[in-house]
């Protein structure tokens, strides 16, 4: 069966906002941030950690925020209001970057963190749509279809934006291709918002109420004190934490590991658009194996795969390695962030969705914090980054185990 019109345009958010992912968060700002703060005098130490401080404050600050937006937004009307909100402030706060002196690094950073939220905050209220737009039957292609067509949307204005950087074919300066990265982002996330804002709609929901703020705290509250009757959901959400964990970790100290093998960073940036474009037919391929063998087994084998990865980082010596390894990745992290989106909004009450998916965006967001502890201290002791990759296979084991004791069946009614 085809996608539906609902589907398609749910399909097409994830090839909108993941632009945002690889130019914004990944490519392009991290870079002019390092020449912006160097032109106001911040040592290159100084400016590493105060772009963690951005990265982290923007994440705390919508993962704390996430449940009760989306306990609130789980009121008829709401969902959609506060994704088209979150989506504005994002979109709007990438597109002003280019307005930042080139020597205004604090309020560069804070643009980009409240980009960030936006970003963030509307993804919440995404996934959440999942089950509006779709059936049980279907979500796991549904799902898995978003990333991967995200990660093929991703791809295409990085792409551009690196032929432009090589060839020198537009006659301007760096800072005014950079700006041009900026509104690409934002007009690129803007087009193809369009038909999520048009054809969506919320269809679970709790009817509305006169004081739907201070009647969703109270529903929180009640769910966090009643938190056994949900175990199910609670045994999955911290098998979710480990496997997950390892996931992020993987992917966000690829770049630092490749430099170790002493990989430039040119073929570094080549391998991780590969890696992008290996990850869409992947993707697709886990979500069509769901439907015939169901997700659970699924997110085992993607968990598999990556121990596999874990072990294969022992014995790493070259590039052609690292390509292995990268490509490896690529054939697993989409299906398993998808299958692992789709399950969750099996096995959750679809009425209270958005408050289930923000305890969801929570542990997804704090979830890389043992793995790169881990990995460092490891790397550390034995003075081999290898050793330190294969030290994950600890999260993948935790995650793969308590993931044995998740059932896989429809709770909405609890």
């Amino acid at each position: 069966m085809a996608y539906t019109k609902e589907e398609k345009s749910w399909i097409f958010q994830d090839w909108a906002n993941s632009a945002y992912s690889i130019m914004i968060t990944t490519a392009i700002l991290p870079i002019y941030f390092k020449g912006v703060a160097a032109n106001a005098g911040i040592a290159d130490t100084t400016s590493t950690a105060y772009w963690g401080y951005a990265n982290s404050i923007g994440t705390l600050l919508i993962s704390l925020l996430a449940p009760i937006l989306g306990t609130i937004a789980d009121y008829q009307f709401f969902k959609k209001r506060f994704f088209g909100v979150f989506t504005a402030i994002g979109i709007a706060f990438t597109f002003l970057l280019i307005f930042i002196p080139t020597d205004a690094w604090l309020l560069l950073l804070g643009f980009y963190v409240l980009s960030l939220i936006g970003f963030s905050g509307a993804n919440i209220f995404y996934d959440a749509f999942l089950i509006d737009v779709t059936t049980n039957d279907r979500m796991d292609k549904v799902s898995s279809a978003g990333y991967a067509f995200g990660y093929l949307g991703s791809c295409i204005p990085f792409i551009i934006f690196i032929i432009f950087q090589a060839t020198g074919i537009l006659p301007i300066s760096d800072v005014a291709l950079v700006n041009i990265g900026f509104i690409m982002t934002a007009l690129w996330w803007l087009f193809f918002s369009i038909p999520m804002w048009k054809n969506v709609q919320q269809i679970h929901y709790i009817p509305a109420v006169k004081k739907p703020v201070k009647t969703s705290f109270k529903r929180l509250f009640h769910t966090i004190s009643h938190i056994s009757e949900h175990k199910n959901i609670v045994i999955f959400l911290i098998a979710y934490f480990f496997y997950i964990d390892g996931v992020d970790t993987i992917f966000r100290m690829a770049t630092s590991y490749g430099i170790d093998l002493g990989i430039s960073q040119t073929t570094l940036i080549l391998i991780l658009l590969m890696t992008q474009l290996v990850a869409f037919p992947f993707t697709l391929l886990y979500g069509y194996l769901a439907k015939r063998f169901s997700a659970k087994p699924l997110i085992f084998t993607a968990i598999f795969v990556y121990i596999i990865i874990c072990v294969y980082a022992v014995f790493m010596k070259t590039a052609l390695d690292f390509w292995i390894l990268a490509m490896l990745v690529g054939t697993s992290q989409g299906g398993i962030q998808a299958l692992s989106r789709s399950f969750f909004g099996k096995i959750i009450p679809k009425n209270r969705s958005n408050e289930f998916y923000g305890f969801y965006n929570i542990f997804g967001k704090f979830s890389a914090i043992i793995g790169p502890a881990l990995m460092g201290i490891i790397t550390q002791i034995t003075g081999k980054t290898q050793y330190g990759v294969a030290s994950l296979i600890v999260l993948f084991l935790v995650g793969g185990i308590m993931f044995l004791f998740v059932k896989e069946k429809n709770l909405e009614n609890l």
